[in-house]
């Protein structure tokens, strides 16, 4: 079943980045077709963009909490 763009909002991080893990272990096998490689390598670069999504979403967390405490 290939998820879509949608369903990859709904996806944790975790899930995003095992996912991505397997993408990658089935591209660098090299028993892949290449039209199978090619919706590898676009599936991998959605998830890709999910991770960098939840990254970012961390990094906005973290600054944001760092600029609302008090100076010591």
């Amino acid at each position: 079943m290939t998820q879509t763009p949608a369903d990859d909002a709904e996806l944790s991080y975790e899930a995003a980045r095992a996912q991505l893990v397997e993408v990658v272990a089935q591209l660098e096998s090299g028993k892949v077709p290449l039209s199978e490689s090619m919706a590898l390598r676009e599936r991998g670069e959605q998830l890709a963009a999910r991770c960098q999504a939840w990254l970012d979403g961390a990094r906005a967390t973290v600054d944001a909490a760092r600029q609302a405490r008090p100076e010591s």
